[in-house]
């Protein structure tokens, strides 16, 4: 399948790192998900804790195949920075959503759902569905 169908995702995290390995976790678990475009957006422009607007621009345009950007964040200003990035509406790809869901497991099920070829409404139920996860 080639990837140019496939809705990309980004992982936005105060830190670079957890943002790396998350992208990282949630490609390997999804096996077909490797075609899946995703990238990590973390930290700051300097290697800092913390959001950067100008790195989920460029991760958001790096993984835009036409068929909308899926964008799940870790928490505080990093959802502020992804609603700042909406509401100026020419900063990410048309069709780029900000996903409600937990990040470690939504990112997993968002990787897993876009590897099988569904649509951004799909990738997007199948991450919040995360929260419904049961630990114990």
């Amino acid at each position: 399948m080639s990837d140019e169908k496939l809705v990309g995702i980004v992982l936005v995290s105060h830190s670079a790192a957890v943002a790396a390995s998350v992208a990282e976790l949630a490609k390997g678990l999804a096996g077909a998900g490797g075609a899946v475009p995703v990238a990590p957006a973390g930290g700051t422009e300097g290697g800092g804790l913390g959001t950067s607007a100008e790195l989920i621009a460029a991760a958001a345009a790096s993984v835009d195949r036409g068929a909308g950007v899926a964008v799940l964040t870790d928490l505080g200003s990093a959802v502020l920075t992804v609603k700042a990035l909406l509401a100026k509406g020419d900063e990410l790809p048309e069709r780029t959503r900000l996903v409600d869901a937990p990040f470690v497991e939504g990112a997993v099920a968002a990787v897993v759902t876009a590897s099988t070829g569904a649509d951004l409404a799909a990738v997007e139920a199948a991450a919040v569905e995360a929260y419904a996860y049961r630990k114990v």
